[in-house]
């Protein structure tokens, strides 16, 4: 990343192509931004100057997904200090999803936290909440209701002074809880469909809110493919109970398959973790190694096209001088 150049600090509100709104000086304009500018997301910090963003700040963290047509991650929200991985109780928990948003947001640097809404519609919260945390080791989660104001004190008060972004599936509830927590009707909604429960996409674009308690809330579209944009370091972190049993196994490049002496088949056998459980960590970790090998050669073209843009602008910059 370059020096950052003089100029004034902001955020990043929206992102609108070859435009943004910016946080700045408690003003929200929306700049054009300078064409050398690295790919911006929602959260992050930038330098504004002369009307247009021109530079951005190194980033605390980054929430991101794998692009399948590139391989690369692709940038949902910056800076952010907590995932909600949103998920409607008017339909199955899907905890596999689920697994996977968490693998996320431990790549990202943040801390997950599962936001179950429409807790009106159940009335044995206790037992999904139990399988979501057996699923998902470290992992928190909050149960709500925006149509009857319960459990959004709790949410606030978790999220006060952080940015929580809001992931999930379309209508799983998130625009309606953007609504409830900014106290305003800022976000779309929209109607589920009565046969699977499966919402339209009433949130087109990325947008930070502010709420009262100091918290910056990052809502996003729902999404219907969540890829691994992590690595199998980063898997092995979200699964640091198969881990912790891995070190009893007599090999230590063990694959938990078929080898004598591992602990965790082991383990599976005595009823002590669920074979569930490994066949995702087996399939996380394959699908991050994949990601990996296809990044390096796109990451390498990537590269190549951003010198190209910096190299195009200093030439636009020195003829402009020259006509002075």
């Amino acid at each position: 990343m370059a020096e950052a150049l003089d100029g004034t600090p902001g955020r990043l509100v929206r992102h609108d192509g070859h435009a943004a709104l910016v946080w700045s000086q408690d003003a929200v304009t929306s700049l054009p931004i300078r064409p050398s500018v690295p790919d911006l997301a929602v959260g992050d910090w930038v330098i504004v100057a002369d009307g247009r963003i021109v530079d951005l700040l190194p980033r605390s963290s980054l929430l991101q997904r794998r692009d399948p047509s590139t391989g690369l991650g692709q940038p949902i929200a910056a800076n952010v200090d907590i995932v909600g991985i949103v998920c409607g109780l008017d339909r199955p928990v899907r905890t596999g999803r689920i697994s996977r948003f968490v693998a996320l947001a431990w790549h990202a640097g943040a801390s997950p936290l599962v936001i179950l809404t429409k807790a009106d519609l159940q009335a044995d919260l206790g037992a999904i909440e139990d399988e979501i945390l057996a699923s998902a080791p470290g992992c928190e989660v909050i149960s709500v209701s925006a149509q009857e104001a319960t459990g959004l004190a709790d949410l606030l008060e978790r999220c006060s002074g952080k940015t929580l972004v809001l992931v999930g599936e379309s209508g799983a509830g998130k625009s309606t809880l953007v609504n409830a927590l900014v106290g305003r009707m800022d976000a779309a909604t929209g109607s589920v469909r009565a046969g699977d429960h499966k919402g339209r996409h009433t949130t087109t674009s990325r947008q930070l809110y502010v709420l009262p308690n100091d918290c910056r809330l990052i809502d996003t579209p729902g999404m219907r493919e969540v890829g691994l944009a992590t690595d199998a370091e980063t898997i092995e972190q979200g699964f640091d109970d198969i881990a912790v049993l891995a070190e009893n196994c007599r090999f230590r490049d063990c694959e938990h398959d078929a080898e004598p002496g591992c602990a965790v088949r082991a383990a599976i056998e005595l009823g002590d973790l669920p074979e569930s459980r490994l066949r995702r960590w087996a399939e996380f970790r394959e699908e991050a190694r994949g990601a990996e090998l296809r990044a390096d050669v796109a990451a390498r073209r990537k590269e190549d096209r951003r010198k190209g843009r910096i190299v195009h602008e200093a030439q636009r910059l020195k003829r402009g001088r020259r006509t002075r």
